[in-house]
């Protein structure tokens, strides 16, 4: 029975690891497509994510299937709790990567504050080496690199807020960059919630390996 278990496991790994590698993709092209002004690739973002909603469900199914089989205990049990939870965040991930992509209005090739596409690029770069570090945190069963990840989140939300009050400032000043303005506001917002939900997977991961819940500010 273990010996089975555990090739369900390793299956599903692999299906998580497709799903994460998607992604990942899509979250690096979304980012890109606003700074380089990219309206096919904003474009491409949008059709992939309807892969991403078919693999979640696919992991979902697997996972349902797994703990109904061989009713897991211990760490197995608490991986494949964690592995729904973050399945969720993942497919929220590209619900955001689909989001950041539809921000035509801001477009760094016609922008008039060029600049929000490079702190954009910045900020993006952060978070996507969050949700991999988290990533690979679960892969590879690593309390500590997850750990490292929740580290990281402090600086993202500074990077963000130090944008947000830029984007304040020139608000008061330029009245017709109106729309623009609230458009890059709103696009690192959903750049910031990346990163928000590359700090849960590393919670989850932490969860598995320790049995310990740490949201909340528990651990």
């Amino acid at each position: 029975m273990k010996i089975h278990l555990q090739k369900e496991l390793d299956r599903l790994k692999k299906r998580l690891f497709h799903l994460s590698s998607l992604v990942e993709e899509i979250l690096e092209e979304s980012i890109r497509a606003v700074h380089e002004g990219n309206v096919e690739l904003a474009a491409s973002v949008r059709g992939k994510d309807q892969e991403i909603d078919r693999l979640e469900v696919e992991v979902e199914e697997e996972c349902l299937k797994v703990l109904a089989l061989h009713q897991p205990v211990a760490t197995d049990l608490r991986f494949l709790i964690a592995v729904l939870k973050m399945n969720n965040d993942l497919e929220r991930i590209g619900d955001l990567a689909v989001n950041i992509a539809a921000g035509k209005s801001c477009l760094a090739g016609d922008s008039r504050y060029p600049v929000y596409g490079e702190k954009l690029a910045d900020l993006g770069q952060k978070a996507r080496a969050m949700l991999r570090k988290a990533l690979e945190s679960l892969m590879y069963v690593d309390a500590e690199g997850a750990r490292g990840v929740l580290s990281s989140d402090d600086e993202v939300d500074d990077l963000y807020h130090e944008f947000v009050q830029r984007v304040k400032a020139d608000l008061s000043v330029d009245g017709a960059g109106v729309d623009e303005l609230l458009c890059w506001m709103m696009v690192a917002k959903h750049v910031e919630r990346v990163a928000d939900l590359a700090t849960n997977i590393a919670e989850d991961t932490i969860y598995t390996v320790e049995g310990e819940i740490i949201r909340h500010g528990r651990g």
